[in-house]
């Protein structure tokens, strides 16, 4: 038997060792569809793909091996019309693939394409196993990202540098953040919210990112860790007798205590912190760190020095290392970096699609200086709190591109990035934005819709073509240096008043478009479904686009609600309010269809992680109160978070959304003609709904 294992062992080994880890991809889109291809890494000084064909089979070659999952997409999307997309990881080969006539070449000298904002990693991936995690990655390598902010389990080595440091597992649960809130913690924007994790929490997420990362080298990505900024928890002066500014609050939360670099023993623990990073995960090239993040006080710091000394820190740790820091709003402080040496810093200038601060004059944020010679990547923020929505700038992310292409700051511009803070939305705008480094010249979207449309649904078609010109003019052209926050949010999800807009707090909304483009969209859409039944794409864009305009037929009803208590019309108000509920509540059963817009898909996911009733309880809690208050009440009303990240999804709709207005009408209607009507403790509402089961 050994002999005979040995035997089969020695015949498998030249087929093991051919594989790589492209070919074991398309294994995992479709059984077989390795043997169909041919797939070959060379050497070259630029980032590059190729498509030939050779003896029948189609040849992708590339660089390394994500640009040539890159090339695999670009055949599967332009020879096949097939796009792997979040609704749709699989692929169906034909049984002759079409072969290219002749050598096929994509160039970029734009080496970095990153993805992931650290709130992504709570918004959308907060539960994720591993079966999901390996089609991200899948996703990322065939859209040709190769620098993925991979944070997570840093939980762990946090858990681990404090033990050493003497402290007890009740403080560190104290410090540590829950599932749903990590981003924040890590940002230095929080302590504890949403814990205590329990100790299979830890286990969990270290055998996580260990198979994250191993996949990520292994398709030759370059993870990004969280580095350290300074931060340690708010009772290090007196527990650790350390020297700490206080960054002040964030939204009602106090943040973690910043440790001066003067202190001495900054190094000490920035390297016990590198050491354990190290242990479990490795050594990585880059490192983010965004201290001060989002407001948090500087007073009292000398930036200079604290800029040094991070920069320092990591070095020691990895010579070669960088540093990789967002650009959003004030951060990284100028006075941080400007010292740094050129080559060791890469900031992402967050939302360089609407308001960039790469020094473009036109911008409201513009940096005259842009990022003083640093290394910087164009992103694309596009959506906040993982909202449902619609949304994008087409034209103005391609034109954006190719003006920072063209300007004084492109010579130390090193890439593009997406950095939403949720991602399972609006696909098209991706697709987009990962394209872009492979396109020489500026383009109309007009034109880039036609490939679109072909790729998407498998075949050209000039009603879906057309309703797809009336997203790109209208819901799809947000206007340029708007602040707005994301997509135009749905009026159903919004806490009723007689004034009622925007949902979250600083959404910024504006009536950028007008809705009836939508509607007449999805009809057309809807129009050809004869046609395209069935097709993933298709169910999931008809589901998506009839929700939005039916999103904004609701706020089109609510006007007339409004109009009604203004007039005085009980009658018409109750006729109008009653049409607004029948809309909301044919919202959630649209939604049902698609798993993608259904609550328990996300509690359940977050439910399967516990391994006990008391486990299970606490991933529902931060799975549900994310969504809903997002903090306590003084973060969810003072502080302003509540509905950050609201959702509008099937079973939200029904069980939260639809009491809200409820209640709101049906006290409007009791109190029509009463001199003073009683408020309505909105968030005792939603944190009753929290407390359900």
């Amino acid at each position: 038997m050994k002999i005979y294992c040995l035997l089969f062992y020695l015949l498998l080994l030249p087929l093991m060792a051919g594989a790589n880890p492209v070919d074991r991809l398309l294994e995992r889109l479709e059984k077989g569809a390795s043997s169909r291809f041919v797939t070959e890494r060379v050497a070259a000084e630029k980032d590059f793909f190729e498509l030939s064909a050779r003896k029948g089979k189609v040849v992708v070659r590339g660089n390394t091996y994500v640009n040539i999952a890159a090339g695999v997409h670009y055949y599967l999307k332009h020879y096949l019309h097939q796009q792997v997309a979040w609704n749709n990881f699989r692929i169906q080969l034909p049984d002759h693939l079409p072969l290219p006539e002749q050598v096929e070449r994509h160039e970029t000298d734009l080496q970095l394409r990153y993805d992931f904002n650290y709130c992504t990693h709570s918004y959308s991936m907060a539960f994720w196993d591993w079966e999901r995690w390996e089609q991200e990655i899948d996703w990322m390598a065939l859209h040709g990202i190769n620098l993925p902010l991979a944070v997570t389990g840093t939980e762990c080595v946090w858990f681990n540098v404090l033990k050493k440091l003497g402290y007890s597992r009740e403080e560190i649960d104290a410090f540590i953040a829950g599932p749903g809130f990590l981003a924040w913690w890590l940002m230095n924007n929080l302590e504890g919210w949403g814990g205590p994790n329990p100790d299979s929490w830890y286990a969990r997420q270290e055998a996580l990112q260990k198979k994250i990362v191993a996949r990520m080298r292994e398709l030759d990505m370059h993870p990004v860790f969280a580095g350290y900024s300074g931060m340690v928890p708010n009772n290090a002066r007196e527990k650790l007798h350390l020297d700490v500014a206080d960054p002040g609050t964030w939204c009602g939360y106090r943040r973690p205590a910043f440790l001066q670099p003067t202190d001495a023993r900054f190094g000490e623990i920035a390297d016990l912190y590198y050491k354990e990073m190290t242990r479990l995960y490795g050594k990585a090239d880059y490192y983010s760190m965004d201290p001060f993040h989002e407001g948090g006080s500087v007073q009292g710091v000398d930036l200079q020095a604290s800029g040094e000394a991070i920069l320092k820190a990591m070095r020691r740790a990895n010579p070669k290392a960088v540093w990789v820091a967002q650009a959003w709003q004030a951060c990284p402080h100028q006075k941080m970096i400007e010292a740094l040496p050129k080559g060791s810093l890469l900031v992402l200038d967050l939302f360089a699609e609407n308001l960039p601060q790469w020094g473009d004059p036109a911008s409201p944020w513009c940096r005259k200086q842009g990022f003083m010679g640093h290394d910087w990547t164009y992103c694309m923020l596009l959506n906040y709190g993982g909202n449902v929505g619609l949304h994008g700038a087409m034209q103005q992310v391609v034109d954006g591109y190719f003006k920072a292409r063209q300007s004084e700051f492109a010579t130390s511009m090193r890439g593009v990035g997406m950095t939403p803070e949720g991602i399972e939305n609006n696909p098209v705008m991706y697709e987009l934005l990962t394209e872009l480094p492979w396109h020489n010249e500026p383009f109309k979207v007009e034109e880039w819709l036609k490939e679109y449309v072909t790729s998407r649904y498998g075949d050209y078609n000039p009603t879906l073509y057309e309703a797809w010109l009336k997203l790109a003019h209208s819901i799809y052209a947000a206007p340029f240096g708007s602040y707005q926050q994301g997509t135009h949010e749905s009026i159903f999800c919004a806490r009723p008043s007689d004034k009622a807009y925007q949902v979250s707090s600083w959404s910024c909304m504006q009536d950028y478009y007008d809705p009836q483009q939508v509607i007449q969209a999805a009809e057309q859409f809807a129009s050809v479904r004869t046609a395209f039944d069935g097709h993933p794409n298709y169910d999931y864009d008809l589901v998506d686009l009839t929700r939005q305009a039916t999103a904004e037929r609701g706020r089109l009803v609510y006007k007339v609600m409004q109009s009604a208590l203004a007039a005085g019309e009980k009658s018409l108000f109750a006729q109008a309010s009653e049409r607004f509920m029948q809309l909301l509540l044919q919202q959630d059963s649209l939604l049902a269809t698609r798993p993608e817009f259904r609550l328990d898909t996300w509690v359940n996911r977050a439910e399967a992680i516990g391994r006990t009733p008391e486990e299970k309880a606490h991933y529902r809690f931060n799975a549900k109160v994310q969504i809903t208050t997002w903090g306590n009440r003084l973060a969810a009303e003072d502080g302003g978070l509540r509905d950050y990240a609201h959702k509008e999804w099937n079973g939200l709709l029904s069980q939260l959304y639809a009491k809200r207005w409820r209640t709101y009408i049906d006290q409007k209607l009791r109190y029509w003609d009463a001199p003073d009507e009683p408020s309505i403790d909105w968030f005792a509402l939603d944190e009753q709904w929290l407390r359900l089961n």
